[in-house]
C-alpha cells in the first residue's frame, strides 16, 4: 500500500485511537475493541478504501499477563488490490469482542474457530458454537497452556 493510501487511511480514522504498524510491507492497525465495529464499517464503506472482503481471521495466544490474546483480520480491497490487517488486543481473563459479521459475513466461521480452539467470545455472533470439539468440552486446545499431549480422558474415544 502506498504512503498516500496510508495517509488517506489515517485521515479517515482520525476520531479513533489507532496504532499503525507494518507486517512485511502490509499496513496493520491495532484497534480498540470498543471501536472495532465503527472502524470496520468505515474501512468497508468508504469509497476510497473499499475493504470489502474479510479473507481470513486468526487468533493468537501471546501468553502474557496483560492482553494475552489477539484477533487478526486479513482484509482485502478487491477494487484497489490492497491488503490490510486489523488487530484487536483482548483481555487475558475474559477475551471477548464484538463479532464482525455485521460488516463481513465471511467472519462467521473464522470467529467460530477462534471461539472453539482459543476461547475468544464474540458478542452478538448469530451462531457461536464449537466447530471441532464437542459442545460440552471445557478446554481450548490452541491456548499455549494446553498440554501438548492433551488432557487424559477429557474426550471419550471410540472403542476399538
Amino acid at each position: 500500500m502506498s504512503e498516500d493510501k496510508v495517509n488517506l487511511l489515517k485521515s479517515r480514522l482520525t476520531n479513533f485511537k489507532i496504532e499503525y504498524t507494518d507486517v512485511n510491507g502490509t499496513p496493520a492497525l491495532y484497534i480498540n475493541k470498543e471501536d472495532i465495529l465503527e472502524v470496520c464499517k468505515i474501512l468497508k464503506d468508504d469509497e476510497s478504501l473499499k475493504f470489502n472482503s474479510c479473507v481470513d481471521a486468526v487468533s493468537v495466544d501471546r501468553f502474557e499477563k496483560k492482553d494475552r490474546f489477539e484477533m487478526i483480520y486479513n482484509l482485502l480491497s478487491i477494487d484497489n488490490n490492497e491488503r490490510l490487517f486489523i488487530k484487536i488486543r483482548l483481555d487475558s481473563k475474559r477475551p471477548e469482542m464484538e463479532s464482525l459479521i455485521p460488516v463481513w459475513k465471511s467472519a462467521n466461521w473464522y470467529e467460530r474457530e477462534a471461539y472453539d480452539l482459543m476461547g475468544i467470545i464474540f458478542l452478538n455472533h448469530p451462531d457461536l458454537r464449537r466447530m471441532y470439539m464437542p459442545e460440552n468440552y471445557e478446554y481450548h486446545p490452541l491456548r499455549k497452556d494446553f498440554p501438548l499431549m492433551g488432557i487424559p480422558d477429557s474426550i471419550p474415544l471410540p472403542n476399538k
